[in-house]
């Protein structure tokens, strides 16, 4: 009887899976996590329930079942839709600029703070 359960709730966990379009193999999902998904723009592939994310998600599939690698998929949507359906933008020529813009600006606004600070706090003669 309990052998029965596990076997009926194994099962119901499997259709629950497959029908929440969650993928089982974690190459597919991690490689959907890096791919922006067309449609909803702020979500990955990965996690995304519009019918153009399944779609990438089975032409995942159906490319690591060939012997593509993680790469040669990227790419492939890359050349497809542009940088833009890369999540995280490459470190190379101007995009380095995104990267190191937060830092910059943390910086300077801390640069700011500490001579404003300097100046506020120095004594005055009398």
């Amino acid at each position: 009887m309990i052998r029965q359960n596990l076997l009926l709730a194994a099962w119901m966990l499997a259709l629950t899976l497959i029908a929440s379009g969650q993928e089982v193999d974690p190459r597919v999902r991690l490689i959907a996590s890096k791919l922006r998904c067309p449609v909803c723009q702020n979500e990955s592939v990965a996690d995304s329930q519009s019918e153009l994310s399944a779609q990438m998600r089975t032409l995942i599939r159906d490319r690591l079942a060939a012997g593509e690698t993680e790469d040669q998929i990227v790419g492939y949507f890359v050349s497809r839709y542009g940088e833009w359906i890369l999540l995280e933008p490459p470190r190379q020529g101007v995009l380095w600029l995104v990267w190191l813009a937060p830092a910059v600006a943390l910086l300077g606004g801390a640069a700011l703070v500490i001579a404003y600070l300097r100046r506020s706090v120095r004594p005055r003669a009398h």
